[in-house]
């Protein structure tokens, strides 16, 4: 079970130890302190009846002299005691040890402890004479001595019980834990196929969560050492044409086997623009994945925002054919950055551009639901495949269709990393055939008006 699950069973066989013992040490003072009260009721109601019986003969004789107190006898007797009666001075009218002043000698012995019961003889509601009732040694014993041993008993059974649960409960706890530090250390050591028991991810309670929470984590780094692996071949990809020609075109120069035309130097200035826009996308990712460090966050009117932003995207828009739409509508007001919003908004408009068809709409919408200012950018271009739909916001990511398509995948990358920034959230909904959505969510302003009119 490994030094976890040891201490697990040191500690529940601590508390079920530390339970059945004080569960037995009650049992025990609750048993014994029932058994004499009972016991002591019992010898009250037994020295009630002799005195009873007492009062009877008294009555029927005139006085002590003569009263037959053999029923009383009988009634002690039956209780398993020996009886006295004294008179109203003291003085003893029966007792096993004789009659008279002098055979209180042997009360002494019957006088002190539980077992020495008394009881007043009333007649016509004058005392005439005490009853006293010698018990000797209280019977309850024996009746104890069988309640302990069960009680003894019980407590056994109780114990092995409880040491068997935990023992169960212990392997229950420890040993998915085992299996799962096994896994994630075989996933650290190179082995992405890792993964916990499926009998683990299917238990219920927080096991199951941290066993279903691990293969989540291994496939989020699966997935992301796939995604540095294509950003790899990608950016080789990106880089290596140009880098080609630029060193090719070179040498040319440098060997004189070309003249330095303008036409020559103006190939060669189009691919280092080329390679420098690979590394501004990087740099700008790198930048808006840090953002959270550097925003300025000022109450920002998001519809503004956008204006600006489709002014700014106008040429790219223009050239790509498209017809852009605006509904922009008030109330907006976001708590952010007004510099790295309008990147947002840039960076899906080129977006847009880049794989919408000429003749296409492109609809630019703001507005507010519920609790957050909403940007929605809608086209009606060809859409995005459902297997490339998840991965359209991770870094480098060119889906199947995008082979041909101008630029370096790293634009939604940044929209999302600059909308989590603000605290917000975006997503892309396409069927595959007929446009493609883009919704921004982000936290209102504490202070942001309502809604005009």
């Amino acid at each position: 079970m490994g030094p976890l699950g040891h201490r697990l069973l040191v500690a529940f066989v601590l508390v079920a130890l530390s339970s059945v013992l004080v569960l037995t040490v009650a049992a025990l003072v609750g048993t014994a302190r029932g058994l004499a009260a009972t016991e002591d009721a019992d010898r009250a109601a037994a020295s009630t009846a002799a005195a009873s019986a007492a009062a009877v003969a008294y009555a029927g004789a005139g006085g002590w002299a003569g009263a037959d107190l053999s029923a009383a006898d009988a009634v002690a007797a039956d209780a398993g005691a020996r009886l006295i009666v004294l008179d109203a001075s003291g003085t003893v009218v029966k007792s096993p040890y004789g009659s008279g002043t002098g055979s209180g000698m042997g009360m002494g012995a019957m006088s002190s402890g539980r077992g020495y019961v008394v009881a007043p003889v009333v007649v016509d509601g004058a005392t005439v004479g005490t009853v006293r009732l010698g018990f000797g040694t209280p019977t309850s014993g024996a009746a104890q001595q069988i309640a302990w041993a069960w009680i003894a008993v019980a407590a056994v059974a109780a114990l092995l019980a409880a040491l068997a649960m935990a023992w169960f409960v212990t392997g229950r706890i420890a040993r998915p834990l085992a299996r799962l530090t096994s896994t994630a250390r075989a996933f650290a050591g190179g082995d992405r196929t890792a993964r916990s028991e499926p009998a683990d991810a299917a238990a219920p309670g927080e096991l199951g969560e941290l066993a279903r929470a691990f293969d989540h984590t291994a496939e989020q780094v699966e997935r992301s050492e796939l995604a540095r692996r294509r950003m790899a071949a990608d950016l080789a990809h990106e880089l290596r044409t140009p880098l080609a020609a630029l060193q090719a075109g070179l040498e040319e120069l440098r060997d004189g086997l070309v003249e330095p035309e303008a036409e020559r130097l103006a190939a060669l200035h189009r691919q280092s623009l080329r390679v420098g826009r690979v590394v501004g996308d990087l740099a700008e990712l790198s930048a808006a994945e840090t953002a959270s460090l550097s925003l300025r966050r000022t109450p920002v009117d998001l519809a503004q925002v956008a204006s600006d932003a489709l002014v700014a995207a106008r040429p790219a828009t223009d050239a790509a054919g498209l017809s852009v739409e605006a509904r922009l509508g008030d109330g907006a007001v976001v708590d952010g950055d007004s510099d790295r919003l309008h990147q947002v908004v840039g960076n899906l408009l080129v977006n847009t551009a880049r794989h919408c068809r000429a003749g296409d709409t492109v609809t630019v919408s703001v507005g507010r639901t519920g609790t957050d200012a909403a940007l929605v950018v809608s086209d009606t271009g060809p859409g995005i495949a459902a297997g490339d739909l998840p991965f359209v916001f991770d870094r480098l990511w060119r889906g199947r269709a995008d082979r041909e398509v101008a630029g370096s995948g790293i634009g939604l990358a940044v929209v999302r990393e600059l909308v989590v920034a603000h605290g917000g959230s975006v997503r892309a909904d396409s069927d595959g055939e007929h446009g493609t959505t883009f919704t921004v969510l982000l936290p209102l302003a504490s202070a942001a008006p309502g809604p005009v009119g």
